[in-house]
């Protein structure tokens, strides 16, 4: 790790100061213990908007799934409005007044909620849905026997990078070419009960891809060509994309897009740069993940962490805790399991890694902890982890001044 925020003396400053946090709070905690540190979160938003350049950046829930943080970012000038992964969050999101701007990130064919978002008026000048079929439009016809509330459309157009013959990035949308954008603006233009006033192009391989992680140079160095090229290629394939769907302006009543949307928290800066993008997204870079821990262009602070209790001393230079495994989504490998945080000094061992309902702990001050102490980890990914438990404890120094529910404690599974 690299920085004063990474050092064993700030972890093990971390952990005397969360150690103090617990002692303080009056009630006994469940665990695993769900922290949120303010001052990380808050200093973190500052930044993510100082390298938007001036631009909006969009909330991804997604990244957060607990309410309160979501509002405490939204009250953060410079970001504006929510980007949502269900409809059924979305709906949700504009019901309880966190948001009255959501963009829903990814197609959805829920029936059910469509169905919520057809019937209300409220909530259909609200939200916008993401498309990049026509049956997703039929999936919304279907459910309403009228056109007269007008939903609100996004196209996701695939930003991956065509390389050598090679498609490389996230495997989004079947959109790729100028042609079969406009076709597809066309259709929604020209269809009843639908209002076009978006496009979306997440551009993952240079948002969510580590380009300077330690003892993979030569990767690294792969991966920042990658960025480049991608970058390159996406702000001449964005600029004629944008043209295609300007010359539809007065068609179906057609006035011109209100948003195109792009970025992650690990490209704010080239995708706020790009003169055709309008707001940019972040969400991880607020609770700043392990997976964020080696980028070139930004530093987060680590401010999510999960608490669990050492249970069992097997042996002398081992400490083992209750539960453990919350292991990240995607590939499969070391870098999506939970790293031990705090006490510095403590690492997985090789073949029981980070278990159901325990994990054993190696390392040099795994011989100092006793039955009952905390050891605080963190998620390889930002948001995932909070859905196993109901409430995060947000902490100010060494105290905790709120205990706020996250989408399970508000009995949501989104």
């Amino acid at each position: 790790m690299t920085g004063v925020h990474h050092s064993f003396v700030a972890r093990n400053r971390l952990w005397r100061r969360l150690g103090e946090a617990v002692a303080a709070w009056p009630e006994p905690l469940s665990t695993p213990t769900f922290v949120v540190d303010l001052d990380a979160f808050d200093a973190n938003a500052a930044d993510l908007v100082r390298r938007a350049g001036g631009k909006p950046v969009r909330v991804a829930s997604k990244s957060l799934r607990v309410p309160a943080l979501v509002s405490r970012a939204l009250a953060t000038p410079g970001f504006a409005g929510v980007l949502a992964y269900t409809v059924a969050e979305a709906l949700w999101l504009v019901e309880n007044d966190v948001s009255d701007d959501v963009v829903v990130a990814y197609p959805s064919v829920d029936r059910a909620a469509l169905g919520a978002l057809v019937a209300s008026p409220r909530a259909a000048s609200r939200i916008t849905i993401m498309v990049d079929d026509v049956a997703h439009l039929d999936a919304v016809d279907a459910l309403r026997a009228s056109t007269a509330v007008p939903v609100r459309v996004a196209i996701d157009v695939d930003a991956g990078l065509r390389w050598g013959g090679q498609q490389v990035g996230p495997r989004r949308s079947p959109l790729f070419d100028v042609g079969s954008v406009a076709a597809l603006a066309r259709t929604v233009v020209e269809r009843p009960g639908f209002q076009l006033v978006g496009v979306m192009t997440y551009e993952g391989q240079v948002a969510g891809v580590p380009d300077q992680v330690p003892h993979q140079r030569a990767r690294s160095a792969v991966v920042r060509k990658i960025k480049e090229l991608s970058v390159q290629q996406l702000e001449h394939r964005r600029a004629a994309i944008a043209e295609a769907v300007d010359a539809l302006v007065g068609q179906g009543g057609f006035t011109g897009l209100q948003l195109w949307n792009a970025g992650g928290s690990g490209s704010l800066e080239t995708s706020a740069a790009d003169p055709v993008v309008t707001e940019v997204t972040a969400g991880s870079g607020l609770l700043g993940p392990t997976l964020f821990d080696h980028y070139r262009s930004f530093s987060p602070r680590p401010a999510a962490f999960f608490g669990l209790p050492v249970t069992r001393r097997p042996a002398a230079d081992v400490a083992t805790v209750h539960g453990g495994g919350l292991v990240a989504s995607g590939p499969t490998g070391a870098d999506r399991a939970p790293t031990p945080w705090a006490p510095a000094g403590l690492r997985l061992t090789g073949l029981e890694g980070a278990g159901e309902v325990q994990t054993p702990l190696l390392g040099t001050n795994a011989a100092t902890l006793e039955i009952g102490d905390l050891v605080w980890f963190r998620h390889a990914k930002s948001g995932e982890p909070f859905e196993h438990g109901t409430t995060v404890l947000l902490a100010d120094g060494d105290r905790f001044v709120e205990e706020v529910p996250t989408y399970r404690g508000h009995g949501l599974a989104f």
